[in-house]
């Protein structure tokens, strides 16, 4: 891993030639990098969250000059609780997986000696841009080398310094190891992204990490396929049957453990049955949190009338297609559970939904019926997240219909190939009619 002053081109090549290799090497030397790039994290603990928190002070700033959201910032802090050692636990979950490379997914016999089989390979050549966001750098190179993918990194600005202490040290790391030094490749200047974009021959899957802005930038200005997500516009449908002390946890939870993930919750259906039940102890909860309550008439009249001591905002038709990430939500009064299902096919981003009843049928029609990357019944948005799935971590989260949907782990970068071996055999003998040979199409596995 370097941080590269070669042109787009000439990274794009590298990375495409040390994909190459680096999709040859052993599970062991994959592993041995990964063991390497965490000891070496660890021990410059101290040096990277230092560098963090200089870009943190000029992200604070920019905050309070209007230049930067905070929920930028918010994702900046690589200090947050937790978040250095989810980041190094990342990467041992990562080398603790299964070895995704090289996999037999299907074999079938054709005819007696020609057998044709089905394995997974890396998809190749990885472009990720983010924003905010330093612990993505580990992630990314945890995933590409386990994975046996070659990456090019970009960063956002407001990650500069972190991005750099974090990428001498991983660079550092690999030349302890086999894997070629073209694999991770970390670019700084902005200039390069539309050449970058603009390289579909080297450069063979792109994934942003960022916001509606970036995401879409992006989408409008490659011919690369894209992996990710613009919004992570995320619903609850509270259902009149829901269990009230399991709905106040899941919804607390949804909204306000971390409000600036793209699995929080932004959206809340009532049914019309739950108006005067389940919701007033519900927003009491949620703005003793110090959550904004934006309503409809009919919720916000029920919360006047059953719970006065709420504040409420009277909701416009935009608050119910806002990604806010902060801690504000919409909350709209629906009649049936297909009103729901409607209201979040059309108006959702196809992230992560969920529904909270004690009715299995109404759950699982639920389920069916929304056109999303995760359906939850019962359980808070927040759980859509690749360490949190098991993946290891993940190098993003995916609303795509094609491909992977959801948190996307080592699975998501593999694609397969197909091998056939034979003995001289040629394809003309075979096929109907006299004279011919019939295939066996025999599934062995």
């Amino acid at each position: 891993m370097s941080l590269t002053n070669a042109s787009p081109l000439d990274a794009a090549q590298a990375a495409k030639s040390a994909s190459h290799v680096l999709a040859t090497l052993s599970a062991e030397a994959r592993n041995e990098a990964l063991t390497t790039i965490h000891a070496g994290l660890a021990a410059a603990r101290d040096d990277i969250l230092a560098a963090n928190a200089r870009d943190l002070e000029l992200a604070r700033q920019a905050a309070a000059d209007g230049t930067l959201s905070q929920s930028l910032v918010s994702r900046l802090d690589l200090g947050k609780t937790g978040k250095w050692e989810d980041m190094l636990r990342g990467i041992l979950d990562v080398r603790g997986l299964d070895d995704p490379v090289g996999r037999a997914t299907l074999r079938t016999r054709l005819d007696d000696g020609l057998e044709l089989e089905r394995v997974t390979c890396p998809i190749g050549v990885l472009l990720i841009i983010f924003e905010a966001r330093p612990e993505v750098i580990a992630n990314i190179a945890a995933l590409a080398i386990k994975s046996g993918n070659a990456a090019i990194l970009k960063g956002g600005k407001e990650s500069t310094e972190s991005f750099v202490a974090i990428s001498r040290v991983i660079s550092a790391a690999l030349e302890r190891t086999q894997v070629p030094n073209g694999a991770i490749q970390l670019v700084t200047t902005r200039d390069v992204i539309p050449q970058l974009l603009g390289l579909d021959r080297h450069i063979d899957l792109v994934i942003p990490r960022g916001g509606n802005e970036l995401v879409r930038y992006i989408k409008n200005n490659t011919r690369i396929p894209v992996l990710g997500h613009a919004d992570g516009l995320c619903a609850i449908y509270l259902e009149q049957s829901a269990d009230p002390t399991t709905a106040a946890e899941v919804i607390v939870d949804s909204k306000t453990s971390y409000p600036a993930a793209c699995n929080s919750l932004e959206t809340l259906l009532v049914h019309d049955a739950a108006l005067a039940t389940l919701l007033p102890p519900i927003a009491a909860a949620l703005a003793a949190k110090g959550v904004e309550l934006r309503c409809d008439e009919a919720s916000r009249a029920a919360l006047q009338q059953h719970a006065p001591a709420v504040p409420t905002l009277a909701a416009t038709a935009d608050d119910f297609a806002t990604e806010f990430l902060a801690l504000t939500l919409a909350i709209k009064t629906v009649p049936s559970l297909a009103a729901a299902v409607a209201h979040i096919n059309a108006h959702g981003s196809h992230h992560t939904d969920c529904i909270l009843t004690s009715s299995a049928a109404q759950a699982e029609q639920f389920m069916a019926a929304v056109d999303s990357a995760g359906t939850y019944w019962n359980a808070s948005t927040r759980f859509a997240d690749g360490m949190r799935y098991g993946f290891g971590t993940e190098v993003g989260i995916s609303t795509n219909k094609i491909h992977s949907r959801g948190p996307v782990g080592l699975e998501g970068l593999m694609i397969y190939k197909y091998k056939l071996r034979g003995h001289g055999q040629v394809s003309a003998v075979y096929g109907e009619g006299e004279g011919k040979r019939p295939f066996l199409h025999q599934r062995l596995l």
